[in-house]
Formats: structure tokens, sequence, C-alpha cells
């Protein structure tokens, strides 16, 4: 029996609806949220993600607005601009465009972004909330996963949850959101992939998540019959754009499966916008 395509645009559609709702309440109130982005030096790629967020921004009666940096800027400069923007009492969100140029450190550099105004979610104080069990603005493609799974239904309640990725910004998170669900959560990665271990924990798991970037990477025949399936990755293959997961095989093994693309990117993207407005409630109502 083949599995359901789990699609992300009506989960988005709905998340965009109530935001539009709240924007609209914290207007009357006086209340005018502004994301700004910070690129440092030309990426066409990242362009794209920008150019997206502008459109999406501007589609709900967000202000946005792009700062674009000399790619010869140093770390200290751009932690001292972007503490110039936490300053700035007329910006209600902060959003750091990756990658940045070699030799600068990431982490430290997020770790500059006001929490409050950190609508990534990438802030070491936002990503310990999750820890408390209590997320505020936490990464949005942690949330959009969280979201998909939860459409369906399903009582995770001791499910068998396998997260194939550690990145900070899907894999730890994740894990930690459904663990606080009361889920039993493994997390695999390059070393779980060198020992051979990886096909065996596919294999047992009713919920499994990848977020790798690896095209093909978690083989259809692996996935559990009645698997509920997230797939995070997006990697293109000769002309064609696919996930980390073989959907083809997967899928006639799957309850659940997203595709890619449409499956976990437009709800990562209304999160987004989610973020943005309860960043605004957090700066304005001091929350």
């Amino acid at each position: 029996m083949m599995g359901q395509i789990l699609s992300g645009k009506e989960i988005a559609e709905k998340i965009k609806h109530e935001t539009r709702i709240e924007l609209e309440r914290i207007k009357e109130r006086g209340i005018s949220p502004k994301l700004v982005a910070v690129q440092v030096g030309e990426n066409p790629s990242s362009q794209v993600y920008l150019n997206a967020q502008k459109k999406n921004c501007q589609s709900m009666g967000i202000l946005y607005e792009t700062k674009n940096l000399e790619p010869g800027i140093s770390e200290s400069e751009l932690i001292s601009f972007i503490e110039r923007l936490n300053g700035d009492k007329s910006i209600t969100g902060i959003i750091l465009q990756l990658p940045l140029p070699s030799g600068m450190d990431v982490r430290k550099v997020q770790s500059k972004i006001a929490p409050e105004k950190d609508v990534e979610g990438v802030n070491p104080a936002n990503l310990g909330w999750i820890l408390y069990g209590r997320p505020v603005l936490a990464p949005c493609t942690a949330l959009a996963v969280k979201e998909l799974i939860d459409s369906t239904k399903v009582d995770l309640y001791g499910k068998e949850v396998v997260m194939v990725g550690h990145s900070d910004i899907v894999g730890k998170p994740v894990a930690l959101l459904l663990v606080d669900r009361f889920a039993t959560v493994s997390i695999c990665h390059i070393g779980t992939s060198d020992k051979g271990m990886l096909e065996q924990h596919v294999k047992r798991a009713e919920i499994l998540i990848v977020a790798v970037g690896k095209a093909h990477l978690i083989k259809g025949d692996w996935v559990r019959d009645g698997a509920i399936v997230i797939d995070v990755g997006i990697n293109k293959l000769g002309d064609k754009i696919v996930g980390d997961v073989e959907f083809e095989t997967a899928i006639q093994h799957a309850s659940w499966i997203t595709p890619v693309p449409g499956g976990v990117g437009p709800v990562t993207t209304a999160i987004l916008l989610r973020n943005t407005i309860t960043a605004a409630k957090l700066i304005s109502f001091n929350l």
C-alpha cells in the first residue's frame, strides 16, 4: 500500500493564516515588526533565499530590509554591526545569512544576535530554552519538522524515532523537542554510518527524520512499513531536486512521507514568519 504524501503547503498556509491574524492584532497596538537580514559578500544561493524572505514578508505585511556588507569585513566589525542592530528599536528581528567568509566563527557571531530578536533561534539562550522544554524562538526547520509530524495526529509517546543528522539547527533541537513528548529518540551521524549501523537504526524507526544533505543516503527499502518519513534534505541530482531519502521506493513502505521539494521547506518559511511576529511581541510586550 502506497504511503500518503505529507505536503507542507497546506500546513504552511494554516500557519501563515494564523500569523496574519496575530500580526493584525499587534499592529492595532502600534507594533510594526521589521526583519533585517545581514549578508556578508555576494552569494548567488543566498540571494535566492533573501529574495524568498523578502517576498514572503511583503506578502504578510512585515517590513523587510537586507544589509549587504563588504566581503572583507572582519569578524569583530561584523559583531559590532550586529550589536548596533540589536540596539535599534525599530528592528524587531535579525537573521544572519550563511555562509560567512572563511575564518569567521559562525557560532560566535550568531551568539551576538539579541535572543529576543533571534528569529532563527540560533542564539545559545534560545537553544537552551528547548532543553528546558519551553521553546520560545527555536530553529525554524526543527519546528517545521515537529509541525509536520503533529499533522499526522500520531501519538509520540514511546514511539521509536530515528534522527539522521545532528546539526545545531535541525538534528539536535528536533531530538530535544520530541524527547520532551516522550518519544524514544536515537541520533545517527557520520560515526553511525562509518560503523555500518545506519541501516539497522533506520529499519527500526517508526518515525524517521533525515537532515544530512546527501542525495538518496537513505535507501527506500530500509524504511519500516508504516513509518512516518520527514526528509529535510535538498540536493541537486542531475537536473532534479531530490531529498536524502529514495522517495520512489520509500513511499511504498511509509504511511506518510514528505516530498522534496514541497515538504519541509514551505513550513520552515512559515515558521520564520511566525517567529518574526513572536520576536516583535517579546520586544514590545517585554515577555
